[in-house]
């Protein structure tokens, strides 16, 4: 039986990871339901930690995979319901007992899936030893990895289940990690990495000897125009789940799905400029969330979903 203030202590380290960071888990917004919140931060940090591990700068690829095996193994732990008895190692964050600790318990208390948090870490290897994508395909799959998941178990946390729900939260997930790779593509570049597939590169004409002088012209653009076109349509596809839930969830799925469809405004806006320009969102764009939220209609799709499951 573990003791209530240790793992509300535990629960409250996992949250503190959240803070102040964008991601795609809705750590800390006001509009999650606050009985979701500790379990989303659990989840948060055991995947804060494992992606830190991944883009560790200092480390060699076998010194961030021995990381993340170590990661798989407290994992595989915290499911079994025990305390963790391993040594903390170098590149582990100090409050690593404390996320398995409120992880397990999340995970009994709502019945994740183990393998959904099996397949973030697989993502974070893949991260390590992969930075070049030939086709699509393997784009998808790697989001069918990282993205997914995220989303899914999200879904699982808030007691949903149904295999419609999960679709469109796929489509939208996948769009929120597309989103993100055209938003950092100029950072991710400068890591060694680029996740726009070779395939989409060839077709417009673009080649990485243009990115390696600092000159994004008008293939990549092209190349990028397409790719966020294909992000869109994903938006599109899952955007019913923002109507199909209920209460403040609903709501927070709004604004996740607007601000991914804004971050491609403002990439189209800037002609994909993203060698030098990362757009984000802030304090400005308030007025614009706020008056989108308010004009919000609720696709028909979803008016039917949340008929028959009512």
């Amino acid at each position: 039986m573990i003791d209530s203030t240790r793992l509300a202590a535990a629960y409250e380290s996992c949250a503190r990871d959240g803070r102040g960071h964008y991601e795609n888990f809705p750590v800390g917004s006001l509009l999650l339901p606050a009985h979701m919140r500790k379990h989303v931060a659990a989840v948060y940090a055991f995947a804060r930690a494992a992606d830190d591990f991944a883009d560790e700068g200092d480390r060699n690829a076998g010194e961030r995979l021995e990381l993340l095996d170590g990661w798989a193994a407290r994992l595989r732990q915290a499911v079994s319901g025990a305390e963790s008895d391993r040594a903390l190692r170098t590149g582990e964050p100090e409050h690593a007992r404390e996320i398995f600790l409120a992880l397990g318990a999340s995970i009994r208390e709502c019945s994740l899936p183990v393998e959904l948090l099996e397949d973030l870490l697989s993502a974070f290897r893949q991260d390590v030893t992969v930075t070049r994508y030939a086709t699509w395909t393997e784009v998808l799959d790697y989001c069918r990895r990282s993205a997914k998941p995220v989303g899914r178990l999200v879904l699982r946390i808030a007691g949903y289940r149904q295999p419609s729900l999960d679709l469109w939260s796929d489509a939208i997930c996948t769009a929120l990690q597309l989103t993100n790779f055209w938003q950092d593509f100029g950072v991710d570049y400068r890591r060694g990495r680029v996740y726009l597939p070779l395939e989409e590169q060839r077709a417009h004409g673009a080649r990485e000897e243009d990115l390696a002088a600092g000159a994004m012209g008008s293939p990549w653009q092209h190349a990028l125009i397409a790719a966020t076109a294909r992000t869109r349509r994903l938006f599109d596809e899952g955007r019913p789940l923002c109507d199909a839930l209920r209460g403040r969830l609903r709501f927070e799925l709004r604004a996740t799905w607007l601000g991914g469809t804004r971050i491609l405004d403002r990439l189209d806006a800037s002609g994909f400029e993203t060698a030098a320009f990362r757009p984000t969102l802030g304090a400005a764009d308030i007025p614009w969330f706020a008056w989108q939220m308010l004009m919000w209609a609720p696709t028909r799709t979803a008016f039917a979903q949340r008929t028959r499951s009512s």
